[in-house]
Order: structure tokens, then C-alpha cells, then sequence
């Protein structure tokens, strides 16, 4: 495997394995959706390393396309052979996941990767149109219908796609809880062990996908990319912040370390590109 570690860039996961974006190691060059695409986000640099080395196409799903747009320009510019689009979804809606999964569907043969990138994080306690807490719901249950429905496409790529769930370390604050998903409907809510739970479901969630699809050639990974300030960390609940070094440490817990945002990606990328990549969780430096 590619000696990546705790420093790798992003750019440098794609150089390094180029061969796998031109074309050379796929059956051609692939076709890659990403989920939370926002300008300035962990999944718009993503998308933004990937594009050196000219990848077929980059479908970007976020919920505003206003936010997204800067990010397909940059794409273009950077290898004007890509075919970039963007595709409006709410991970908080499973209707709008199911009428985004229709469009991507009907525009395209096949899906050599997708990540599941976009979420939420440390929000106030609110619920889904579905009566599921937010966070689960975007960050788990979104990602989880998306998948199910985009299954058939990975399936088209002939061997060798890939499903890469960006999770986070913070799994450990929460198991899921089956019985109590809801926070006894919010009386008992704390939304950073919200976040751990629906960070623990999207890593279940892809053991469950690498099991399931083994036979089928599709790969399935989960992955912690670091402690990254975002624009996203701007809608954390400010009241949330305090809380969340008290949570770590009564839970005798290691604060995870941070990265910059090319450091973060890398993770990613390598998920997604990396064919010597073992473990089903990973987190640059080691793998489970």
C-alpha cells in the first residue's frame, strides 16, 4: 500500500494514485458523486483534488446550488474535460433523497465512487420529516437511503467501485441506540452523543455495505478524517461547544486530533482510490 500518513495531503493521495482517476486502473476514467459539496467544506476539496487528474465526472449533491456553484468552476478549470453537475438533495428528507437518487439514476450508466460526505454536526435537538433526530437522520439515514437506491449503478461499474461513508472519531461518545434514538423525544438530548450515534451508524453502516457487496466487487469503507475547521463548524450550537470536552473526558476519551482541510480529504481520497486499502474504518496512520 501507498505510504500515506497523518500529514498526506489530498493532492497528494491523487497524485500518487493518478492511474486510478485517468483511467488506467478503472475500466475507464470514473465517474464519482459527492454528497455536501459547499464551498469552503470538506467534500468540495475533495471533489477539487480529484479533479487534477481528470476524472470522467464529478456529480455534487448539497442543498444549495448557490454554495456549490464556486466549486464547480474551480472544477472546470482545473480539467476542463470533466463533466461536473450538480444535483439538489436534503439528507433530512427522504423524499428529496429519493428524487435526487431518480435524477442521478436517469443521467448515468454507472457510479465508479460514492462518498457520503455531507452531515451535520452539534446541532440544537430537532426532528426529520420522518420523526428521526436530525443528525441521525441526515448524517445515517439520508446517506443510507442514497446508497440502497444508487446501489445498481456501483453495480454497473463492472468491479471495483467504491462506497466511502466520511464518519468521525467521535463514534466513540455514542453506540447507536436502538431503543432511544430520539432522546426520549428530546428530554434527554445531548447532540454530541447525537453526533457519536449517527457517526457509529454510518460505520456500521459500511461494515454492513462491505459484507453485502464483497461478491459484487463493490468496496465499502468508513473513515475519520481529523478534527477540520470548516465553514460547517459555524452551524454547531454555540451552548454545544462546552459540553464536548467534558463528554471526552468523562468517558476517560483522547480529544481527536486536529488537520488542516488537504489533510482531512486525503482520508478520503484514499478510500476511494487506494486498491491496496485493507480495514473497513481508517484513519490515516492506521487502519481497522
Amino acid at each position: 500500500m501507498t505510504a500515506f500518513n497523518f500529514s498526506t495531503t489530498g493532492s497528494e493521495v491523487v497524485a500518487a494514485l493518478a492511474d486510478r482517476v485517468t483511467g488506467k486502473t478503472f475500466a475507464e476514467k470514473p465517474l464519482v458523486v459527492i454528497t455536501g459539496a459547499s464551498h469552503g467544506g470538506l467534500g468540495a476539496h475533495t471533489a477539487l483534488c480529484l479533479a487534477a487528474a481528470n476524472p470522467a465526472e464529478i456529480i455534487l449533491l448539497g442543498r444549495s446550488e448557490e454554495k456549490v456553484s464556486p466549486v464547480m468552476k474551480e472544477i472546470s478549470s482545473i480539467s476542463p474535460s470533466t463533466i461536473v453537475r450538480f444535483i439538489k438533495i436534503d439528507l433530512l428528507s427522504c423524499a428529496s433523497v429519493r428524487a435526487a437518487a431518480a435524477e442521478i439514476n436517469a443521467s448515468v450508466s454507472k457510479i465508479d465512487v460514492l462518498v457520503n460526505n455531507a452531515g451535520i454536526m452539534g446541532v440544537k435537538f430537532s426532528l426529520t420529516p420522518e420523526n428521526v433526530e436530525s443528525q441521525l437522520g441526515a448524517n445515517h439515514i439520508g446517506h443510507f437511503l442514497l446508497t440502497n437506491l444508487l446501489v445498481p449503478k456501483l453495480e454497473a461499474s463492472g468491479g471495483g467501485a467504491r462506497i466511502v461513508n466520511v464518519a468521525s472519531a467521535m463514534y466513540q461518545l455514542s453506540p447507536v441506540m436502538f431503543d432511544n434514538y430520539n432522546f426520549s423525544d428530546g428530554k434527554t438530548y445531548n447532540a454530541w452523543e447525537a453526533y457519536g450515534q449517527s457517526k457509529t451508524a454510518n460505520i456500521l453502516f459500511a461494515v454492513a455495505l462491505a459484507e453485502k457487496l464483497e461478491k459484487k466487487g463493490i468496496k465499502s469503507y468508513s473513515l475519520h478524517p481529523g478534527v477540520i475547521h470548516t465553514k460547517g463548524l459555524s452551524e454547531v450550537d454555540q451552548e454545544a461547544w462546552p459540553i464536548v470536552g467534558a463528554l471526552f473526558e468523562s468517558k476517560k476519551l483522547e480529544m481527536p486530533k486536529e488537520k488542516t482541510i488537504g489533510q482531512g480529504c486525503a482520508t478520503t481520497l484514499a478510500a476511494a482510490l487506494d486498491p491496496a486499502l485493507g480495514g473497513k474504518y481508517t484513519n490515516l496512520g492506521s487502519s481497522q
